[in-house]
């Protein structure tokens, strides 16, 4: 008899949980589970991207405190006798935590932890502990990510696991770079940096800038590639980061020399046309885009945050910087682009790494070890 999951989450719109969702459930053992998702919201863009037998409920949360939303959820539970509900994202970890307990069925409750040093609202705080003995385990994509989860949860530490992030090596993988600059209308030649990330606070795209308004200073010329947009209905304040951010782009001395490309479904063919990625975050999990790039052999410098110095090995195959060192992120870019033999051997190295460590096969066969009941 197949396991039944049940996965809940906010919405699939493109962020790195939703992303991770797509590769649990396109990899996970479907002779042994039978997986389904719900969304919390209608807005469902990465949906597309999964496999086309995977169920998809929508149970739309139509205010901040919509309580019908754990009602529906206990009936959707009871409807396909889950054997677990596992919830990604605040909204849909205490949603997911009270259907669980009140769809009175023996339901394996799991929560998870995306993210490290970010800040709760004491009213999120609170949700989090008054519903914490509904949570038999949670599962953390960084071993960071687990400490601060306990830290503000209180969870004891036994209920916790790392699964760290998984990438399809099938599809991102190495690529002619010249093919999708073409596409793209850039020189063959051009000096390109990729940032991929959503336009929030947690980015910090304004550090990317002022380094690489350092390393203009020095006659450098590039193109600036940034992927990705704002958050779906400017969600926690993403419309106003993202004006500001363009703000100090417009005043640089590279602005004509910025792509913006927004939100893409291709962005397995855009990674290669990068010379390198760079990922400055205030705080992280286990970054998709590191995974992502690293796996199309296209380096990446990132900052010291979380777990991306066990994904990064600096000098290696890419660069562990400190956060908010602009000096040190400037002649790290100016390096890769100096040493030109560097920068291919730390493409080969990049690709072997995410092959070894961090593919989806791994992380959907350590998902269903916990889905089980087996130790990691």
């Amino acid at each position: 008899m197949k396991t039944k999951v049940l996965i809940v989450i906010s919405n699939m719109e493109f962020g790195g949980a939703q992303r991770q969702v797509i590769e649990l459930v396109n990899n996970i053992d479907q002779t042994r589970f039978e997986i389904h998702v719900c969304s919390l919201s209608e807005y469902v863009p990465l949906a597309d991207q999964m496999n086309k037998d995977t169920p998809l409920h929508i149970i739309h949360k139509k205010a901040k405190f919509d309580f019908s939303v754990v009602f529906k959820l206990a009936k959707l539970v009871r409807q396909y006798k889950f054997n677990v509900i596992h919830s990604y994202l605040f909204d849909a970890e205490i949603a997911a935590r009270l259907a669980g307990k009140l769809s009175c069925t023996d339901i394996k409750i799991i929560g998870s932890e995306r993210n490290t040093n970010y800040t709760l609202k004491p009213i999120q705080k609170k949700a989090y502990k008054l519903t914490k003995h509904l949570v038999s385990d949670i599962i953390a994509n960084s071993q960071s990510g687990a400490k601060f989860n306990a830290s503000q949860t209180g969870q004891p530490s036994h209920k916790y696991h790392v699964v760290y992030n998984g990438v399809d090596t099938k599809r991102f993988k190495p690529q002619d770079k010249l093919k999708m600059r073409r596409v793209l209308g850039i020189d063959p030649d051009c000096k390109l940096i990729g940032m991929f990330a959503s336009f929030k606070q947690q980015k910090n795209h304004p550090f990317l800038i002022e380094a690489l308004e350092q390393v203009k200073a020095q006659g450098i010329s590039f193109k600036l590639l940034l992927v990705g947009d704002t958050l779906y209905d400017g969600l926690h304040g993403s419309d106003h980061y993202t004006a500001a951010v363009k703000q100090q782009i417009k005043n640089s001395g590279f602005s004509e020399d910025t792509i913006y490309l927004g939100n893409r479904d291709d962005i397995e063919q855009i990674y290669p046309a990068c010379d390198f990625t760079v990922l400055p975050s205030l705080f992280e999990g286990t970054p998709n885009v590191v995974l992502e790039s690293m796996a199309c052999g296209i380096p990446v410098i990132a900052t010291n945050v979380s777990d991306n110095k066990k994904i990064i090995t600096d000098t290696l195959n890419g660069y562990i910087i400190d956060l908010n060192n602009t000096e040190q992120l400037s002649n790290r870019i100016i390096t890769l682009y100096e040493d030109k033999e560097k920068l291919e051997l730390m493409a080969i190295k990049s690709r072997a790494q995410i092959e070894h460590f961090f593919s989806s096969k791994r992380l959907a066969e350590n998902m269903q070890l916990i889905y089980c009941n087996k130790v990691l």
